[in-house]
């Protein structure tokens, strides 16, 4: 692969937006587009816990699916029950948007964010949790302007973005032509003060350095940084919340 498709310089993100308001119904909503990437990430609000969390505080969990024509040929539904891929990336979602809340704050609600693939073009688990945690703090602003909470239980920004080696090159934001062809593929989740929740990784063509290792670290900081300034620009002003409530 001589270049990069599109011809992006190796630290640039494709071109993103998150809309917010994109579903109505929702406590809160954003639809994340990461070059032809899509998803649409709804957050649902549920004023109970499961029974093993009462008296704990809050909780926060995700859910993720692709629809049918999400991809290049039909794949088809998961009707009888999430397949191991799924259930990795809803346990990633979930555990990356709790590590940005502050859970007692909450209350005993359950917040549900589903993230629903509407275009699969790579990088749909880091960029359903950037769009995530759009969505949250949206249904936060609500339960704020309902007067249900004094503030948001948001703590910290939360955006994830992928970076690997391909052709020898550290790169940011792969998408499914790149990823398809890459040495080393990498998957990182950043909060706002720059400290990491997750890291995942691994050298599917050939291993990598500590040098390499350090670049795509560096490359995924300053991709996340990117990311949580068009968080923080979608927020949604109050009024807007009260607007679509009546």
């Amino acid at each position: 692969m001589p270049a990069r498709p599109h011809g992006r310089a190796l630290d640039a993100l494709r071109p993103t937006t998150l809309e917010t308001g994109t579903a109505p119904f929702a406590e809160g909503s954003c639809t994340i587009t990461m070059g032809m990437t899509r998803v649409l990430c709804t957050a649902s609000v549920e004023e109970r816990v499961p029974p093993w969390r009462e008296g704990r505080g809050g909780w926060v969990t995700g859910e993720y699916a692709m629809l049918p024509r999400a991809t290049a040929e039909r794949t088809r539904r998961e009707r009888r029950g999430a397949r191991g891929r799924t259930q990795e990336i809803q346990r990633l979602i979930g555990r990356s948007l709790r590590a940005a809340v502050d859970l007692a704050a909450l209350g005993e609600r359950t917040v549900t964010v589903d993230c629903d693939v509407l275009v699969a073009d790579g990088g749909t688990r880091t960029a359903s949790i950037t769009g995530a945690c759009v969505a949250l703090e949206m249904a936060f602003q609500r339960l704020v302007s309902d007067g249900a909470l004094e503030a948001s239980p948001l703590r910290q920004w939360v955006a994830a973005i992928s970076a690997g080696m391909v052709d020898g090159e550290a790169r940011l934001d792969l998408e499914y032509v790149e990823d398809a062809a890459a040495d080393v593929d990498f998957n990182f989740v950043y909060l706002d003060d720059g400290r990491l929740v997750e890291v995942q990784g691994t050298a599917e063509g050939a291993p990598f350095t500590r040098t390499e290792l350090d670049e795509l670290l560096r490359l995924g900081a300053a991709g996340a940084d990117e990311l949580i300034a068009l968080q923080k620009a979608a927020e949604v002003p109050l009024s807007t919340l009260l607007d679509s409530a009546r």
